[in-house]
């Protein structure tokens, strides 16, 4: 364990964690949502600090980003914990749930493997909710940078600002999930809230390289104005910035069939009306996989599951010349 950072002491013994905007108010003994800070002694705890669940490498791709150094690997590390209760959580095994087998590594010897890795370019902290490992995550990211490796963020984006703004310096890139665009999912399906997202993703991308992810659910955020309403704000900040949808499968505590072919290519066609960067996920599709100019229309990146093959030089169209949002 480790004592967190962000929460403020009450005179009753209990304190009140500010990381993210539950703020919640936690008992002697007792966790907040996230169920990894505990006050004990009236101080506030990070009880999976240096505690790992899972680790690999992955294509960069998986996380999803399409338009950070495409098709490289990346070095993948998750805990315990999450400060939402998704019904639909995808990774419910050790998000929501802290009986989880986890070894103990410090951020020296965690980057020290990371940059063992063959052709690794960095840290991706995913799997569960990173924000929630604030610590750790923060004196990891930290040491990587210096080492010469990337950071990236795959996360729900429910933090609060200050700790947003100081991790930011150190992160390179994040995958943002946008679960939808209104409240009552939030507070139904995910036991959160949207407008503090928003705000996360607002400050992020004029900081560092943002992707969003969008899991199409029937019926629960799937319709068309809807979508037109969330590609409308998202161009808003900016038109580049590239958006995920993916198919919904049922898992964890909802079991409504899986989301249909045709309702995430309409999807996407109406996101292409204001966004330049649109993708489909979960589902064979290879028009919503590549990347097209958004000018002229031609294919610079072609991928065929995590195969990547660039066709473009310079983050340039080829055709038409103009400049393509592509870090690498």
């Amino acid at each position: 364990m480790k004592e967190a950072m962000y929460y403020r002491k009450n005179v009753d013994g209990s304190v009140e964690c500010v990381l993210c905007p539950h703020h919640c108010i936690i008992s002697e003994g007792h966790t907040g949502i996230c169920r990894v800070r505990r006050n004990i002694g009236g101080i506030l705890y990070s009880e999976n600090y240096a505690q790992v669940s899972s680790w690999g490498m992955d294509p960069v791709e998986k996380k999803p980003l399409y338009h950070f150094y495409p098709g490289n690997v990346i070095f993948s590390v998750g805990s315990i914990g999450c400060n939402f209760k998704c019904k639909f959580c995808q990774n419910w095994q050790i998000a929501q749930s802290t009986d989880v087998p986890t070894q103990e590594v410090n951020p020296e010897d965690l980057v020290a493997i990371a940059k063992g890795q063959r052709k690794n370019i960095g840290i991706a902290y995913t799997y569960n909710e990173p924000t929630i490992w604030y610590e750790y995550v923060l004196e990891c990211a930290k040491l990587a940078h210096e080492e010469g490796l990337k950071n990236v963020l795959v996360t729900n984006g429910f933090i609060e600002k200050e700790p947003l703004n100081q991790i930011l310096p150190f992160v390179d890139a994040m995958n943002i999930d946008l679960k939808a665009f209104h409240e009552d999912f939030y507070k139904k399906l995910s036991s959160g809230r949207l407008a503090p997202v928003k705000e996360t993703i607002e400050t992020s991308q004029k900081k560092c390289h943002v992707e969003l992810t969008t899991l199409i659910i029937p019926g629960m955020n799937d319709s068309a104005e809807e979508i037109e309403a969330l590609a409308k704000w998202v161009s808003s900040l900016r038109k580049d910035i590239p958006i995920h949808f993916t198919r919904y499968f049922p898992c964890y505590k909802l079991d409504i069939p899986a989301t249909p072919f045709e309702t995430i290519k309409k999807a996407r066609e109406i996101a292409l009306k204001y966004l330049d960067y649109v993708y489909t996920g979960n589902m064979t599709d290879e028009t919503g996989s590549n990347t097209y100019c958004p000018s002229c229309g031609k294919m610079v990146i072609q991928r065929t599951g995590y195969f990547v093959q660039i066709e473009m030089e310079d983050s340039k169209c080829p055709n038409c010349g103009r400049d393509i949002l592509v870090i690498r």
